[in-house]
């Protein structure tokens, strides 16, 4: 007993020290920033292909001469593939580690471009579109987990947020040059990015927190220390890391089943809710179908296209600069408290990103009224839209989720929400020609609904998660000591 006790005295000392470390120390390494950045460059491959459809779009059905349907399956089996390699994903991500998933990820990815690349009937279109789902799905889950995992907590929002900065400017490439390249080039430049973090996967480390997944003390240490700096004292947080991971481990046997203890139900909750909201906002079907959004309402394709492209990477870099200094709350949500709005976040993502839904909806009702105005005004009310979304719903729930799971239900919890985003995306992206040519208005109108509805739901069960060591806020949610 006298042992135990000393033991964890012992431990408890060297979280402390630390915590002073980290106040003392606030710095960020060579080693982190190249860490994130051969991490995103498999980012940037899945904002290629999510703009690959509108940017394609005319180009495919006349080359192979698609039908509506045939494309629109084409657009949607990109998600269906995810959902697959979301289903796989923090299985492999705890078996094979983060780096090695990567890698994995790129080699579906490469071989997806390729073969859409390479296609000459609609079969092959559709497997490279499906091997590169898959390989998406697995990015959409290990990148940010792996930045998570291998930030200091002051910077970790914005690292985190990256992955979606890189995402846009994947989607800016092919937006800006869709309209003006052959779609098989197109498809060779978004694998270029794969072949890059294929080889720059050799010189990061790997992720310090699986490592003490898997028990080696050792490793742990030399990690921090890669990750840290040499110079650095990283006892503390090897100590910290290794302590919590421990008492979760033997807390629970990490089985499918533990997620759904009482305990581990809210973060649960928050995981699948933020991305049931981020895909029902009608994301995926606006991204993948953009061009179609714009000759309906009589603007330029070519026009909308690039200063869509110009414009996706601003907007994205919002949400990294601002997501430590306000926090992750208030990015997705809006605020009643006006003092706040005022000194804090002059420009709510949430509230902007109903208001432009729904004034959409309206020059959508008055297109017989103010025909002139009305492809502008629906331009410029998309390009908001955009913008708010990324800001808040589009990247965050991918930053809490990395965030909100201790290591023992990583596996299981992440799949499921993981899952849970690619599914409703498949739909979503699916059903959006459809729906669009029943009603544009009423397409707009159910997804302003959701926008409202999400606001009840992060008031009342989203935490803030900024400033907090992922092992502070996995205990504070799980009541672990």
């Amino acid at each position: 007993m006298v042992v135990e006790e000393d033991r964890r005295s012992m431990e408890e000392g060297l979280i402390q020290q630390r915590h002073q470390n980290d106040i003392d120390d606030p710095r960020v390494t060579t080693c982190v920033i190249l860490s994130t950045f051969v991490a995103v460059c498999s980012s940037f491959s899945f904002g290629c292909a999510g703009g690959y459809t509108s940017g394609a779009e005319s180009q495919i059905m006349k080359e192979l001469d698609l039908s509506i349907a045939e494309f629109s399956a084409f657009g949607s089996f990109l998600n269906l593939g995810a959902a697959l390699g979301a289903f796989c994903s923090g299985q492999l991500a705890i078996t094979l580690g983060r780096r090695r998933t990567l890698w994995a990820c790129d080699l579906l990815c490469i071989f997806g471009w390729l073969s859409i690349a390479f296609a000459k009937d609609v079969l092959w279109l559709d497997a490279g579109r499906i091997s590169l789902g898959i390989g998406v799905g697995l990015i959409s889950y290990v990148v940010p987990v792996y930045i998570a995992e291998i930030t200091p907590k002051h910077v970790r929002g914005a690292f985190t947020s990256s992955n979606q900065l890189f995402q846009n400017c994947g989607l800016s490439v092919i937006y800006f040059f869709g309209t003006v390249i052959n779609w098989r080039l197109l498809a060779i430049i978004g694998a270029l990015p794969c072949i890059i973090q294929a080889i720059g996967i050799y010189f990061i480390p790997e992720s310090p927190r699986w490592l003490a997944k898997i028990g080696t003390g050792k490793e742990v240490e030399h990690s921090l220390q890669q990750l840290r700096g040499r110079d650095a004292d990283v006892s503390g947080e090897s100590a910290e890391i290794q302590v919590m991971t421990k008492r979760l481990e033997e807390d629970s046997k990490s089985s499918f089943y533990d997620m759904f203890q009482k305990k581990y139900r809210r973060t649960l909750v928050i995981g699948i809710g933020l991305m049931l909201i981020q895909q029902l906002s009608g994301a995926a079907g606006v991204t993948y179908y953009s061009n179609t959004i714009f000759r309906k309402a009589g603007f330029s394709e070519t026009v909308g296209s690039m200063i869509f492209g110009v414009f996706v990477i601003p907007k994205a870099l919002l949400a990294v600069i601002f997501v430590d200094k306000w926090g992750r709350r208030p990015l997705l949500l809006v605020r009643t408290n006006i003092r706040f709005l005022l000194r804090e976040c002059p420009l709510d993502p949430c509230l902007l990103g109903f208001a432009s839904r729904y004034r959409l909806l309206l020059f959508y009702f008055g297109m017989d009224i103010l025909p002139e105005l009305t492809a502008v005004v629906i331009f410029i009310c998309i390009l908001v839209y955009f913008g708010c979304f990324a800001i808040g719903v589009g990247g965050l729930p991918w930053v809490i989720m990395s965030e909100i799971f201790p290591i023992n239900i990583k596996v299981s919890a992440g799949t499921i929400v993981a899952l849970t985003s690619w599914t409703t995306g498949w739909f979503v992206s699916y059903a959006f020609n459809f729906m669009f040519e029943w009603s544009a208005q009423g397409t707009f109108y159910i997804f302003g609904v959701v926008g409202g509805a999400s606001l009840v739901f992060i008031w009342f069960l989203v935490p803030e998660t900024k400033g907090q060591s992922l092992e502070e806020l996995q205990a504070s949610l799980t009541g672990t000591t």
